[in-house]
């Protein structure tokens, strides 16, 4: 009888649950390859609405003011498009650029090290840092969500009995974040779709100088059925080691909000702020020498809505990245050999950025819809 009550309660959390939050939108996958996980029937249409929830909720960090879509904006490509780096608690600058989570279902390694290989796992990294979310602990994290009155039950209805966790947790906010699939983009459509007018002259030309002379495909690589934009692999441009090798500038810019920045002495600078944070890149998980200052090749998908771009937000334009590969990147002893001069012409660079510009995909408004839509708490 027990048994019987209780499976009908957990009917109906669910179905209460389905009617109050978005369902997990379907996304065009003309583009995409195959998920790797199955996101579909009524048991994970329940993880992904309560991983909306959580993915939405600022009681989520340790003062109630930081959610993960504050730093993860829908509105902004599902990254942070107003400062190089996004504001974590208490104000705290972070050290690296927020990645977009669109098509983030396909990384396989994630944050720009690469130090984690699943979403599961990876949503703890924010949850416990002290400059992102600043919870002390897992059970600190897991023992607020018990004692919310309005998730009460609705761990229970996704997860067959089972309560919030640190496995729970981790599995709800993936399930929700491998629904933010963007494909179907104009280039998918003329690449993949056959449609010839689905690009300008001008983009068809910039995906030519981007499989051709321009060399992006060798790490940005394109399939013959799909296309994630990325190798996977790790690379060391010059960015990461310039920022840790070079002496100051005399004069720095210095970012103070959206669109406006000063020039002050590097000297007034340090007198004011704290040290900045070292960063080597893949050294740091693998320790291995050869791999200071590389980061993972990021996805091109979707680019013209995720500036300002680089591990450290340092490029605010695709101009300004176009022209950054065209100089060669930065030189220094470790740079990727595949990281050299272009020697493009103004026009060239202009077809580059406006193909670049071709990536987004067409269900991008629907996935920012549906984040803010039914955001209840």
């Amino acid at each position: 009888m027990r048994r019987s009550i209780l499976l009908v309660l957990l009917i109906s959390v669910a179905t209460a649950l389905e009617s109050a939050q978005p369902a997990p939108a379907a996304g065009n996958s003309l583009g995409l390859p195959p998920l790797p996980h199955d996101e579909t029937g009524m048991a994970a249409q329940a993880r992904v609405r309560l991983g909306h929830k959580l993915f939405m909720d600022t009681r989520l960090s340790h003062n109630d003011t930081m959610s993960c879509a504050m730093c993860h904006v829908p509105e902004q490509g599902f990254t942070s498009n107003e400062m190089r780096t996004a504001i974590g608690f208490a104000g705290r600058s972070l050290r690296r650029n927020a990645p977009t989570l669109l098509n983030v279902a396909y990384v396989q390694h994630l944050f720009h090290d690469g130090r984690e290989f699943s979403l599961e796992n990876q949503i703890w990294g924010p949850l416990l840092s002290a400059d992102e979310m600043g919870n002390p602990s897992m059970g600190y994290v897991i023992q607020r969500i018990q004692s919310l009155p309005d998730y009460q039950g609705l761990f229970q209805a996704a997860f067959a009995g089972h309560g919030p966790s640190a496995d729970t947790m981790g599995q709800a906010i993936a399930s929700y974040e491998r629904t933010l699939l963007a494909g179907d983009s104009r280039f998918d459509r003329w690449r993949y779709g056959h449609d010839q007018h689905a690009l300008s002259a001008q983009e068809m030309a910039g995906f030519r100088l981007f499989a051709g002379k321009a060399g992006c495909v060798a790490c940005h690589t394109i399939g013959e059925d799909s296309a994630l934009f990325s190798d996977e692999r790790f690379h060391d441009t010059g960015i990461g080691w310039a920022s840790s090798m070079h002496a100051a500038d005399p004069a720095r810019e210095v970012q103070l909000a959206p669109g406006v920045s000063v020039t002050i002495s590097d000297s007034l600078l340090q007198s004011v702020s704290e040290p900045p944070q070292s960063d080597v890149g893949r050294y740091e998980v693998t320790l291995d020498p050869a791999d200071r200052w590389a980061y993972r090749t990021p996805t091109l998908r979707n680019v013209a809505l995720t500036a300002p771009y680089m591990h450290d937000g340092s490029i605010a334009t695709l101009a300004e990245v176009v022209e950054f590969y065209d100089h060669g990147g930065i030189d220094n002893p470790l740079k990727d050999p595949l990281v050299h001069p272009l020697h493009l012409t103004a026009g060239e660079k202009a077809s580059l950025v406006a193909f670049l510009q071709s990536l987004t995909g067409q269900d991008v408004a629907a996935l920012v819809e549906q984040a803010r839509g039914k955001a209840e708490r």
